[in-house]
């Protein structure tokens, strides 16, 4: 539930992957398309949008989702748009603000087409996009504010932490419920990159939580239908025992 970050300094840290949206989401949400509405029309419901002029700058990381691909680079980086779909990442890159990477898993080994997000909240470009203290847990809980429109208490979540919110774009709005989940990583700083910043007076660079999205299309513009295409294979096999009790609520969250 790291990543692989090139060139750090001790060598070998990684960052959290503390977002999956489950295979179980609608298949259309799952399609990495701004289309139809796909993943990246689901991303700027809640005000994230593809990198400046569709321009990447910068080292990719790497990840492991245990379906056989080994490790991956990333598919994307998202970010804050601060309100502007088309230039906005432009200001986040410059600023500095929320963003996130992900992946797909959909190996020979677990073809579930959960999406594997790292998110992070990061210094301007001026301060080498640094992470804020705490910018980890805090970057993936304000981005599950924008889903929910409202805060969410980072030092309060628990296993039993549940929200739920509608966000819209492009004529389709989606319903999300999310589960925050323990077992799935360690609560700590140990092997997490940036940890001297991000983990301050005491406390762990990261908590131990993972938000678990699942997501369905409620509204979709007049004349579109649901996709009949491809869907990816639900995983049915479990390896962390933490996570056995979301089967009744959550069927297809991945096996990791």
């Amino acid at each position: 539930m790291l990543t692989q970050v090139p060139n750090t300094y001790p060598a070998g840290l990684g960052e959290p992957i503390n977002i999956i949206i489950t295979g179980s989401s609608d298949v259309d949400v799952l399609q990495d398309s701004e289309t139809n509405g796909g993943l990246r029309n689901y991303f700027l419901s809640f005000g994230f949008s593809g990198e400046c002029l569709g321009q990447h700058d910068g080292s990719d990381q790497a990840a492991n989702l245990g379906d056989g691909n080994g490790y991956k680079n990333e598919t994307a980086v998202i970010r804050w748009d601060y309100g502007d779909p088309e230039l906005g990442s432009c200001k986040e890159t410059i600023q500095g603000g929320n963003h996130f990477r992900y992946w797909v898993q959909n190996g020979p080994n677990g073809n579930s087409g959960s999406i594997f997000m790292a998110a992070s909240y990061e210094l301007p470009i001026a301060q080498q996009h640094s992470i804020i203290p705490f910018g980890y847990n805090l970057g993936r809980d304000w981005l599950i504010g924008n889903i929910t429109g409202s805060a969410v208490p980072t030092n309060t979540l628990t296993n039993a932490t549940v929200y739920s919110g509608s966000t819209s774009y492009g004529n389709y709005t989606y319903q999300t419920g999310i589960q925050y989940v323990s077992g799935l990583m360690s609560n700590t700083s140990v092997g997490i990159n940036h940890y001297l910043s991000v983990g301050v007076n005491g406390t762990n660079a990261v908590d131990g939580l993972v938000a678990v999205p699942d997501v369905k299309i409620t509204t979709r513009p007049a004349g579109s239908s649901t996709s009949t295409g491809w869907r990816p294979t639900p995983l049915h096999t479990w390896h962390i025992r933490a996570v056995l009790v979301l089967l009744t609520i959550i069927p297809t969250l991945p096996c990791i």
